[in-house]
């Protein structure tokens, strides 16, 4: 199955046909859209071939510290809620139904295509995928190609953040190529270009002494290593791994020790039998440790466990730590996670689904995407807001509609009217 991979991608940077069929890769071609980058370059070569490009230097240990219990309940907490959030397509600020008279069409079809953005993936996984990326290292990416199909009008894939590299002279020019990925072979193929319109790049934490973004677990990398050093410590010390206490014996010749250590070894430990010893002198204990559950050094591992949710931007009692949390601060603190953490991160995923997505991909700059569940406070506040603006003319009902993901309040009333019709005449019949 690799060496298929391997070669119709070789023939295709080629410009040459694949010397074997197309590759059965599931959603490798969606009505006309064929995708370039590779799915798992990682699988393909153990081999980093020397480029011009720049690299995002994430180390390696930031997918293998993602895995682990404190820093993986973090992603999911942002990763999960962002995901699981209802979302519509709407027309921008300043565009009017007047302005385009298809505008409900396409909105239609922009909904449809995003929830089966290819023939393997949903919109939640391709979602889930980029934001992981982004959280550990601070490289999402998506890619962006266009369908033959009107009614589907493109097709997206997630990729491998960690493989994309940055043109370093790119200009701005949308004919030459801003990104490439590293497909971990050598010679023809070893770098896929990528145009501007091609790549959703979701940069974390944005700086202007690099182009590459900083990751949530980027962060914490030197906590995370902390944490886990003090855990393996821990949990030696409570399987009793660790030495916590000797023997002293007194006076005694090293014929005698080592007899009395044999003798030990094969008859006394692990057979739980009760030893008796004899000597002129009573053998003293030497505790090396005070045998609590200070040694564990629970109150460190909390600490770090602090400055994890602190990296992330999260409360403690989101990864577990609950001591300092009542009734009146938990609503309190969980507010503030969303509105300072969750609901930015959102906002700058749904930013790039309008920008490159609607607007460079498809040319489409009427629309925008957005999510639902940004804006909502308590729900009585929230409707009696909206009727108060409602009396006062400020907003309209289909303006309120729409910001509950709502149809018009017309075309679902001809659409109820005419359902009622058809089932009355069928009746009839």
């Amino acid at each position: 199955m690799l060496e298929r991979i391997w070669s119709d991608q070789a023939a295709r940077s080629e410009g040459q046909p694949a010397a074997e069929p197309a590759i059965d890769v599931a959603a490798a071609n969606v009505d006309g859209a064929q995708r370039k980058t590779v799915p798992l370059p990682s699988i393909l070569g153990p081999v980093r071939p020397p480029n011009a490009l720049l690299p995002k230097g994430t180390p390696a240990n930031l997918r293998r510290f993602a895995e682990n219990p404190v820093p993986r309940r973090a992603i999911n907490v942002i990763k999960d809620r962002i995901a699981s959030m209802d979302w519509q397509i709407q027309l921008r600020r300043g565009y009017t139904l007047a302005d385009v008279p298809d505008a409900h069409v396409r909105m239609e079809i922009l909904r449809r295509t995003l929830e089966e953005p290819n023939n393997a993936d949903s919109f939640r996984s391709v979602v889930e995928q980029a934001l992981e990326d982004a959280l550990v290292g601070g490289f999402g990416a998506i890619e962006m190609e266009r369908t033959d199909d009107p009614e589907r009008p493109f097709a997206l894939w997630p990729v491998d953040g960690a493989t994309i590299q940055l043109n370093a002279k790119w200009d701005g020019d949308q004919n030459s190529p801003r990104y490439a990925q590293n497909t971990n072979r050598v010679g023809p193929g070893s770098q896929i270009p990528l145009y501007d319109n091609e790549l959703m790049y979701i940069r974390l934490n944005p700086r202007s002494h690099t182009p590459f973004g900083l990751g949530s677990l980027e962060v914490a990398f030197e906590t995370v290593n902390s944490f886990l050093a003090a855990h393996r410590y821990a949990g030696r010390l409570a399987s009793n791994s660790v030495v916590q206490y000797a023997l002293w014996l007194n006076e005694t010749t090293p014929d005698h020790h080592n007899r009395l250590l044999r003798w030990w070894q094969d008859e006394i430990e692990g057979t739980g039998r009760v030893p008796l010893l004899t000597c002129e002198q009573k053998p003293e204990v030497l505790k090396f440790t005070g045998g609590t559950d200070a040694e564990l050094r629970l109150q460190w591992q909390e600490f770090l466990i602090r400055m994890i949710a602190n990296a992330f931007g999260l409360p403690p009692m989101l990864l577990g730590l609950e001591n300092d949390v009542n009734r009146n601060t938990a609503q309190e603190l969980l507010d503030e996670a969303f509105r300072s953490t969750i609901a930015p991160i959102a906002r700058m995923l749904a930013e790039h689904f309008t920008r490159d997505l609607f607007c460079k991909r498809l040319g489409w700059r009427e629309f925008e995407f957005v999510f639902n569940d940004l804006d909502v406070g308590d729900e009585m506040e929230t409707v009696q807001i909206q009727t108060a603006l409602l009396k006062a003319g400020i907003l309209t009902v289909d303006e309120v509609r729409a910001q509950r993901g709502l149809r018009p309040l017309a075309p679902t009333l001809q659409l109820e009217r005419a359902a009622s019709e058809s089932v009355s005449t069928a009746g009839e019949l």
